[in-house]
């Protein structure tokens, strides 16, 4: 691993942590966190409420604190946090193939992709069969051309792009080279599809689902998300937010 110390497994803090904590941990001079991300929350939330806490724990008035990889605030799970110097290293990271796990509902679509938005239409789902699923998965796998969605944090004439969708205005971007390198079925209840896909930076597992959708004829948005690993750091061994920050105003 990295030369950072990293903050692992879901457990509540006891006396015995903390004392390991105090005395191991050098947040300003730079940490890696493993963090589960919360429903709902952005990962900018999750950054900021770290940030103030160790603000307040330190008594300091700046501390850098910054994120590897964004997760949409209706997603869960692994979140790579840098603190102190440790921040230089965000970009290396940022880099890392990524595992999700999820689900996406057929015969539907939104405008964001997932669960954000409203269904905008439905589709008849009475023509898909275990074969058809199994063809159309496959036409995903290996170096694809992806069209983020517009509900997405792209900059597009210098705005953010989901800033002018929220507002109806026209959004087009560009299709972007991904790379998929698993992206398998994990249960199959029509029209629920559960499914774990590995694949590179830059992929968004919203259009993966909008698309694989499409394809299928049916519509399809993303109803579930949850990033369980990054490059080679695992979603079992994250801090539940709560627990993290506990255990740094304790020490």
């Amino acid at each position: 691993m990295d030369d950072y110390y990293c903050l692992s497994f879901n457990l509540t803090p006891d006396s015995w942590l903390l004392t390991t904590l105090n005395m191991k941990f050098d947040f300003l001079a730079g940490e890696l966190l493993l963090v589960d991300k919360p429903l709902d929350w952005t990962s900018f939330d999750v950054v900021n409420k770290i940030r103030y806490t160790l603000k307040h724990k330190l008594g300091v008035k700046k501390i850098k604190v910054g994120h590897a990889g964004t997760l949409d605030p209706k997603a869960t799970g692994l979140l790579l946090i840098c603190t102190g110097k440790a921040t230089k290293t965000l970009e290396g990271y940022q880099g890392l193939g990524k595992t999700y796990t999820g689900t996406v509902t057929l015969g539907a679509t939104t405008p964001s992709y997932d669960t954000e938005t409203e269904v905008d239409q439905a589709y008849p789902i009475d023509h898909i069969d275990d074969l058809l699923l199994d063809k159309t998965r496959e036409q995903f796998i290996g170096a694809i051309e992806q069209y983020p969605p517009i509900f997405s944090a792209i900059k597009k004439d210098g705005v953010r792009s989901y800033l002018k969708a929220r507002k109806g205005e026209k959004v087009e971007l560009k299709a972007r080279p991904i790379q998929i390198y698993e992206f398998d079925f994990t249960y199959l209840d029509l029209p629920k599809v559960g499914f774990q896909v590995s694949c590179s930076k830059g992929t968004y597992i919203r259009s993966l689902a909008h698309d694989f959708g499409k394809l299928l004829g049916s519509g399809g948005y993303l109803s579930e998300l949850r990033r369980t690993q990054i490059g080679t750091h695992l979603i079992t061994d994250a801090w539940q937010l709560e627990d993290l920050l506990k255990a740094i105003e304790e020490s």
